[in-house]
């Protein structure tokens, strides 16, 4: 990898390379897994020093896929997201700590169906780059753990055996690649 320039700057979230994927156990015995694409954003961003970094995202509901056209769309549907009302989920900073080039934290608020909450993302630097064609880039995956009930996001079923159709406790991943014009 080369150095970049350690100039401040807004970097723009590279929604071709990046996407946020959710997990949740299923009828108690399986993992349900989705992604969201289009993710869209800001990071103010030095390139070094990530205690003064801002962060920005924008995820639209409808890029939602679970390999399931029918959970898709009760997913979309007020009984979950309810993306007529609430075309998007976004995240904001409020702090950031550790090391660029290690593991950090990302300490911030996430709105889901008008319903804001903190959340803490455990994070990893992949380092920056400049592309052949002039981009600086740099790469990081974030992860963590929400409650779904927390976000109004309360539909279920209870099963025969006991025991509920989705679980309350959501994993989310996230794999960010951001650019910003070389210098």
């Amino acid at each position: 990898m080369t150095a970049v320039a350690t100039t401040a700057a807004t970097w723009t979230i590279d929604s071709a390379h990046s996407h946020v994927e959710f997990a949740v156990r299923h009828m108690m015995v399986a993992t349900a897994k989705g992604r969201f694409s289009d993710v869209k954003g800001t990071v103010g961003f030095d390139g070094t020093d990530l205690s003064t970094a801002s962060i920005e995202v924008e995820i639209p509901i409808d890029t939602i896929n679970t390999s399931s056209e029918q959970r898709d769309a009760h997913l979309k549907s007020p009984d979950f997201f309810d993306a007529a009302n609430f075309p998007s989920l976004s995240f904001k900073s409020k702090g950031i700590t550790g090391d660029v080039d290690g593991e950090f934290e990302i300490v911030g608020e996430l709105t889901i169906r008008g319903v804001t909450k903190p959340i803490t993302l455990k994070a990893e630097s992949h380092g920056t780059v400049r592309d052949p064609w002039g981009l600086d880039r740099a790469g990081f995956s974030a992860s963590g753990k929400i409650n779904r009930h927390d976000y109004g996001l309360n539909w279920n079923a209870a099963l025969e055996t006991g025991g509920l159709v989705v679980a309350a406790d959501v994993r989310i991943t996230l794999e960010i690649e951001i650019t910003k014009p070389g210098s």
